[in-house]
């Protein structure tokens, strides 16, 4: 039997385990992927007809292969050291300081709610989905409690303007890095690529008619609104930050190839945080463990199995098989083959972990585009767009959709499925449409 269809068969009982057990997915991919890496020391040995791996002359370069090549630990380096800025942002305050600052200058609460949702998506370009929920959480009820706001409609705002915006950069949502990681992107590719202007300017355009959709919820809101300021501990971390995009924007010039240069810049930049919040702050070692321990460090093992595992599929060609199947599916039609991508990747997405899906359609998305004759970037941004924005369709679509819906619960507005999908459908149908019509014009 030809290996490949063993590599198949043991990547679809992965995703259907991992969609089963959402809590214990780490250890299906963890399984899949040592499954994985057995069957490639088993061909080396000739045990089993063909590889799945390319043809690599012993089993030191196999080992080297799977642990330096299909996992990129550069992109996990930057995910690492953006957590653990992010975790040190949110302790600083400032989001809270600058929401507040907001909510003083608008001249009506329906602005000021409009502003948070605005600022709101802005963090989540840096700060993961589900952190910046909660730090803007407290925010969005005091202020609906306060004037007498419907929280419904807020709260989910705050989740799915998150949910927009992580996809705008290299930093943002583990897709965009694993996306920067297959097109070999810089960060200063998500602005501007080959002279035309990149992934972060179509979200924005979805961000605009985001921001047009919930003004319609607070427009008759009229009244002057006003908050408690809250103290600002420390701007360091606002600093760390800064300093983190303007080093990756730079790094981007430098080196044309992510490398490991990325990685190790901002991870170090995120060890200097820890530095400064054990020496400044004079935390405990255990107090810096908590926080280390509190990162989200099973996205980074699930991350690690999925690249071993679909770096087999890829390798052994069946993702290629796929991008002909589609490829004869749309006649062709490169419209076809864009709205194909486009759509399918939002309703896998609004049901499924997007991360394991774009990690195996990227290669599909450019092989489709190869065989249809066109630039690989319009169904690859495609592919990034509806799979990021689709996660917004459903309350368990995304993370940070579960979490809006859990405080909503706690403070005694339950609600139901078809009451998200009343706010989210709408938005994710507006905001994919726009983002996908700027991506239409600029690069078909």
């Amino acid at each position: 039997m030809d290996i490949k269809w063993i590599i198949l068969a043991l990547a679809l009982a992965m995703y259907l385990l991992v969609i089963i057990f959402q809590g214990k997915k780490v250890w299906m991919t963890s399984c899949a992927a040592l499954i994985t890496i057995v069957l490639g020391f088993l061909a080396q040995g000739g045990a089993l007809a063909g590889n799945v791996f390319e043809p690599l002359g012993g089993l030191g370069e196999l080992a080297h292969h799977i642990f330096l090549e299909l996992i990129n630990w550069n992109i996990l380096m930057i995910y690492v050291g953006s957590m653990i800025i992010a975790a040190l942002f949110i302790y600083s305050r400032v989001p809270a300081r600058i929401a507040d600052a907001l909510v003083t200058i608008s001249p009506s609460t329906g602005i000021a709610v409009i502003l948070i949702l605005a600022m709101t998506g802005i963090i989540s370009i840096f700060v993961e989905n589900v952190a910046t929920v909660l730090v803007m959480a407290p925010i969005a009820l005091a202020l609906s409690k306060k004037l007498k706001l419907n929280p419904v409609p807020f709260m989910i705002g705050l989740a799915l303007m998150s949910n927009l915006e992580g996809t705008a950069t290299l930093v943002g949502d583990p897709p965009s890095m694993i996306f920067a990681s297959y097109a070999h992107y810089t960060f200063n590719d998500f602005f501007v690529h080959q002279g035309k202007i990149s992934i972060f300017f179509f979200i924005q355009a979805g961000l605009i008619v985001g921001c047009i959709f919930f003004y319609c919820f607070f427009s008759k809101a009229k009244e002057k609104a006003s908050v408690d300021k809250e103290p600002v501990i420390s701007y360091l971390p606002l600093w760390l930050l800064l300093i983190m995009i303007a080093g990756l924007a730079v790094i981007s010039f430098l080196t044309p190839e992510l490398g490991y240069s990325s990685g190790c810049f901002v991870l170090g930049l995120g060890l200097l945080g820890l530095l400064w919040y054990r020496l400044s702050q004079k935390k405990s070692p255990a107090e810096i463990w908590q926080l280390v321990k509190e990162l989200d460090w099973e996205t980074i093992a699930f991350l690690i199995g999925i690249f071993v595992v679909v770096g087999a599929i890829s390798e052994t060609g069946l993702l290629d098989d796929f991008a002909g199947w589609l490829a004869h599916v749309t006649g062709g039609s490169k419209f076809a083959g864009f709205v194909l991508i486009l759509l399918f990747s939002i309703l896998i997405s609004g049901f499924v972990d997007n991360v394991p899906y774009i990690i195996v359609m990227l290669p599909v998305a450019g092989s489709l585009a190869t065989g249809l004759g066109i630039q690989k970037e319009l169904l690859m941004f495609a592919l990034l767009i509806g799979s990021c924005l689709g996660g917004n369709l459903t309350p368990f679509g995304a993370s940070a959709n579960v979490v809006a819906m859990g405080i909503l619960k706690k403070e005694g507005h339950p609600i139901t499925f078809p009451g998200f999908l009343k706010i989210s459908a709408p938005f994710t149908i507006l905001t994919t449409a726009a983002a996908a019509a700027l991506l239409w014009v600029i690069w078909a």
